[in-house]
């Protein structure tokens, strides 16, 4: 994965970093590289304490991620927190990659101009994202067409001035952990809205924006399609579902769609949560849907719960490879043979990040350093 040495004052981040790369230096570690493993099992942040980890399945990485605590704005002033993402690709790193190299960026740039953190900040940063992406795929369009087919999803967490932001194109997931004292259980609560079309909310919402289009969503094979070729309906890249201009040689005849097309088929307008963190809430999970395919939401809450702190975002990507193992008869130790590539065969790219939020930090005023 491509990652960026550290340039800001008072700002630490953390991006997972294989086969040499040069990852961001904070405190004592840049996390530790296991095989098709990487981990880092214990880290500070704004609020609390965070776990990551990431398992590759694919020939090359497609999940992409980052933590960055400090500053939110170009401001050493604040506000200040921290900002999680998730990015898994699809069809290549290359959008995923690209996501993690500009969308953080334009996070600080708008909530400078805005003077704070908002919906609309991180809105508008979703959109420049997709657009200079966009702008990318015509440069290289004529010498790698494939680029157009590429995509990925795009989750993020931002936790300010105690209030927890969550956006999503596509379907990552984040689950929240909440103690409910009444029942003396911590329970799942998914923030984050999927753009699956295994949805039928998400069909009949592809449906109404598509009236005159009867194939906008296809069952094949017992699965359903946007025009039979993707899942999400949401997405940053994807060029070929967004510009027409794209739907055409040079690109692979099994990408094209058989009929021009006006408006954008995908959209990379991201759902948006704001709400208030409580004392009640203990940690969020966030993962690519590596991760949900083996794990329910419940069942990995109960393990960060019942767990230490420390690894326990290799223990829940650990769980589901164990889940994964078991759905194909084998044991988790041959499994862990399994080279990349045939890998993707037993599961997909999954990456984690756990982030505790410890209440007696959320008073933090947000212009007071980290």
């Amino acid at each position: 994965m491509v990652s960026r040495s550290l340039k800001r004052i008072a700002s630490r981040c953390w991006r997972p970093s294989f086969d040499g790369e040069n990852s961001c230096k904070a405190g004592d570690a840049n996390g530790r590289v296991d095989g098709l493993l990487w981990y880092k099992d214990s880290g500070e942040h704004y609020t609390g304490k965070f776990s990551m980890a990431v398992i590759q399945a694919n020939n090359l990485l497609e999940d992409h991620s980052q933590l960055e605590s400090g500053p939110l704005s170009s401001f050493q002033s604040g506000p200040y927190g921290t900002f999680v993402g998730i990015y898994d690709g699809h069809g290549g790193p290359e959008a995923a990659r690209f996501i993690n190299e500009h969308l953080f960026d334009y996070i600080k740039k708008f909530t400078t101009e805005n003077h704070g953190m908002s919906a609309d900040v991180i809105n508008k940063a979703f959109l420049a994202t997709e657009e200079d992406f966009l702008t990318l795929v015509k440069k290289q369009w004529l010498s790698k067409p494939l680029i157009a087919s590429v995509g990925s999803c795009c989750l993020v967490g931002i936790v300010c001035s105690g209030l927890l932001y969550i956006a999503n194109v596509g379907d990552s997931r984040v689950v929240l952990g909440r103690l409910e004292k009444a029942f003396k259980e911590v329970k799942a609560i998914q923030l984050s809205t999927e753009h699956n079309v295994r949805c039928e909310s998400v069909r009949e919402e592809l449906q109404s924006l598509h009236p005159d289009d009867p194939k906008i969503v296809v069952l094949r094979h017992k699965v359903w399609r946007v025009k039979g070729i993707i899942q999400i309906s949401r997405s940053i890249g994807d060029a070929y579902l967004k510009k027409d201009e794209f739907n055409k040689e040079p690109l692979l005849p099994r990408f094209r769609v058989s009929e021009p097309f006006e408006k954008p088929i995908l959209q990379a307008k991201p759902s948006i949560l704001v709400q208030k963190l409580s004392p009640k809430d203990r940690f969020l999970i966030f993962a690519s849907d590596g991760l949900w395919e083996l794990l329910s939401n419940q069942d990995a809450v109960n393990i960060v719960n019942a767990c230490p702190r420390t690894g326990i975002a290799r223990k829940l990507v650990k769980a589901a490879l164990r889940e994964a193992a078991k759905k194909r008869e084998m044991r988790y130790s041959d499994l862990k043979k399994v080279d990349r590539g045939v890998r993707r065969h037993f599961h997909d790219d999954i990456t984690v990040i756990v982030l505790f939020l410890d209440s007696h930090l959320f008073s933090r005023s947000s212009c007071r350093r980290f």
